[in-house]
């Protein structure tokens, strides 16, 4: 079974930075897209940042030139590093992969910038 795992969360003051990770069990990212997702309180999810095997990366505007979207081949993780951070970025964080025929996601790691 495929298990996806995020970590990196916490409480960060706006300004301040966030390096989140993904790591899978069973399944090697660098064959799949994977992307970074989050939802916000009342907000719809949103997807953030992706990344594919050939290593293209996109983002939403709103991140653009703060956050970088990456991946270790050698450790099967697929990080999320977050710089310039600001209040509107809280939100629970989901990793997310898959293919075709599947696709899987994290349980979520809650990011919260507040001062």
């Amino acid at each position: 079974q495929v298990q996806l795992v995020e970590s990196g969360g916490g409480l960060v003051q706006p300004g301040g930075s966030l390096r989140l990770s993904c790591a899978a069990s069973r399944w090697p990212f660098r064959f799949y897209t994977t992307a970074w997702y989050r939802r916000a309180p009342g907000k719809e999810r949103e997807l953030v940042a992706s990344i594919t095997p050939h290593s293209t990366t996109t983002y939403v505007d709103s991140v653009k030139g703060r956050f970088t979207i990456s991946r270790d081949d050698a450790k099967n993780t697929v990080d999320l590093q977050m710089n310039s951070l600001k209040p509107e970025d809280t939100a629970v964080y989901y990793c997310n992969t898959g293919s075709r025929i599947s696709e899987y996601w994290g349980q979520g790691t809650q990011v919260t910038v507040s001062s």
